[in-house]
């Protein structure tokens, strides 16, 4: 790697904001002998040309012997931030390639068949007279040979150990706070209905830890096998006889891994083992579906990402803590230097908001979701000609705001998804030109709403990981607190930046559950300076009397209107504006109302007492 090339490999004609000073920045921490630079940037920091400009110092072919590894990798978990960049302009050079159910066949007859599924993975010795044209072969081809490959995660992971994409000198990993998480999420194998192809046939007993765990793994492996030798030994297979056959021969490399790793006395991997009630048969000694999952796999990691190049850069707005990260995806902090990228958004531009109603755990939340659904009324009032997302945590909460807000006669204001039309409900929100309201879950990360695009946002659930997880509840009973509160922390800065894309870029967040305010303080140490100031000039906006009417927009008077949007997204303290929500006025005003309100929280934290009596929610 060449870092010194680094001001020449940006991409753009200029720089904006902090650009030039973090790549001088990274620059000296990879001259420093770092094998690994972590770069905390925040929204609006163009992580992407940041990403763009170190992988072009890698290594190039004319300067490296036949040995030495040349080229960059540049991966992300999220699809849509491949996206973005497969869109972008500036960023052409980065060749990418997604697996191969993203591809249609290109035959006569097979156009709708995805390549994962086509006649050359159907047919043994298939001959493909187009292969030389196909849309995954070629772009697989072009990632493979040019100087930068751009994929997902999971299509990285896949091909660890490829004759294909071989270990390169450089690999960049944007968004990549989640990086332990995802590798978990990899590594984790689920044996039920969905996923093993002979499910029913199979007697599965009740598994009593990782021990019985894994002689089983071994008997279904053997089961796993035959299957995969019958089909292949057929020659020709229908299309659902490959994909059976595929997902065979993944569930067994997913058994191999497990039993190997759980064998190995040098493996720092714990395994956990989580079985359901069996649905059907005769429930004599027979189990449930099972999850066997990896906690803090080093290994898996070691394999997947950290043996495919020299040198590393890791970039995110979330790494809050460099020690714990490291810890978590197996790196040596001392090999590792962090970068830290300014904020040059005005704090100004992208309030926050204390709209607190209450606990939204699942024993609380009957009585705060109405408490809750009143004020939205109030914020869609206020933002009456303004697209507005509420980051609803589970669906749960979804259903029960959208039947409320339905109750006050405002649903025609307001757009909801489900688990399987959710892309496309985010996309018919995003295009529609009316101010709607859009109830969503999970859209806390990859999701830019820059300008009209939203204005405000609700988050009504401080987003702390699901106890009712056996890894969450495993490191919670190991007292790993710390992690806890930084993963929801970490959830609540990514949400807070979706609609504030950029410095002349102007966005509401209002805070619904005193829990998201008890976790400002459990986790302050952790909080990034630029986030720091955003909550010390939090305050309680002045929201306008509930009317139903006034909130659909095109029902309310100009008169209760604020003309100007920069001060309508800024807002005002509150005087006691929200006393029929609350039941209750704030005695501060103007400037003092954030002090106030976070000087109270910090001398009535609940953090002497158990912290569980707080968080605890196994609601998903």
């Amino acid at each position: 790697m060449d870092a010194s090339r680094i001001l020449d490999e940006f991409p753009a004609p200029s720089y904006r904001g902090n650009q030039q000073q973090a790549l001088a920045d990274i620059r000296e921490a990879f001259d420093a002998g770092n094998d690994v630079v972590l770069v905390r940037a925040p929204t609006g920091s163009g992580k992407s040309l940041l990403a763009r400009a170190i992988a072009g110092c890698a290594r190039r072919g004319d300067d490296a012997a036949p040995s030495e590894a040349t080229s960059a990798y540049y991966t992300t978990p999220q699809v849509s931030q491949l996206d973005d960049v497969a869109s972008d302009d500036l960023l052409e050079d980065l060749n990418v390639i997604r697996g191969k159910s993203n591809y249609n066949c290109i035959l006569p007859g097979e156009t709708d068949t995805s390549v994962d599924q086509a006649p050359c993975a159907r047919e043994r010795g298939y001959d493909c007279s187009v292969k030389h044209r196909c849309p995954y072969f070629s772009d697989r081809a072009i990632a493979s040979n040019r100087r930068i490959a751009a994929m997902t995660l999971a299509y990285f992971m896949q091909t660890a150990g490829s004759d294909v994409f071989r270990k390169r000198d450089v690999c960049v990993i944007d968004e990549a706070h989640g990086l332990a998480e995802w590798a978990e999420m990899y590594a984790t194998t689920h044996l039920g209905p969905r996923t093993v192809p002979m499910w029913d046939d199979l007697r599965v007993p009740d598994l009593d830890g990782p021990d019985q765990a894994v002689d089983y793994a071994d008997a279904l492996i053997d089961t796993c096998t035959k299957r995969k030798d019958d089909l292949l030994q057929k020659g020709d297979l229908e299309p659902a006889e490959a994909a059976e056959r595929d997902r065979l021969q993944e569930l067994i490399s997913e058994l191999k891994w497990f039993v190997e790793d759980y064998r190995d006395p040098q493996s720092s991997t714990t395994w956990l083992v989580d079985q359901n009630d069996r649905e059907s048969g005769d429930g004599q000694g027979e189990g449930g579906p099972v999850t066997i999952k990896p906690m803090n796999p080093e290994r898996y990691l070691q394999h997947t990402v950290w043996d495919r190049a020299n040198k590393f850069a890791l970039l995110s707005a979330t790494i809050l803590n460099k020690e714990a990260f490291c810890r978590q995806v197996g790196l040596d902090p001392a090999d590792v230097a962090l970068v830290d990228v300014g904020h040059t958004f005005p704090v100004e531009n992208r309030p926050l908001y204390d709209v607190a109603r209450g606990k939204m755990t699942y024993e609380h939340r009957e009585e705060t979701i109405p408490k809750l659904a009143r004020t939205i009324v109030r914020i869609m009032r206020t933002h009456d000609d303004e697209k507005g997302l509420i980051h609803c945590h589970s669906y749960d909460i979804q259903s029960r705001l959208e039947e409320r807000l339905r109750d006050f006669g405002v649903d025609r204001r307001v757009r909801t998804h489900d688990r399987e039309d959710r892309d496309q409900a985010l996309e018919a929100w995003k295009d529609s030109d009316r101010p709607d309201v859009f109830l969503s879950v999970k859209m806390e990360e990859a999701l830019d709403l820059e300008g009209d695009l939203a204005r405000w946002q609700v988050l009504c659930k401080a987003p702390y990981p699901n106890t009712g997880d056996s890894r969450v509840a495993h490191r919670l009973e190991d007292g790993q607190w710390g992690w806890y509160y930084r993963t929801a922390l970490r959830t609540v800065i990514q949400a807070c930046g979706r609609v504030v894309r950029a410095p002349d870029d102007y966005g509401a967040t209002y805070l619904a559950d005193t829990s998201l305010l008890d976790l400002f303080d459990r986790a302050s140490h952790d909080v990034p300076d630029w986030f720091d100031e955003q909550i010390a000039a939090m305050s309680e906006p002045d929201l306008p009397a509930f009317d139903p009417d006034a909130a659909l927009g095109d029902a309310g008077s100009a008169a209760g209107r604020r003309s100007d949007r920069s001060t309508r997204s800024a807002g005002r303290a509150s005087d006691g504006g929200d006393r029929d929500d609350r039941g209750g006025s704030s005695s501060a005003s103007g400037g003092d109302a954030a002090a106030s309100s976070r000087g109270s929280r910090s001398s009535t934290s609940s953090s002497d007492s158990s912290p569980i009596a707080d968080v605890w929610d196994t609601d998903g």
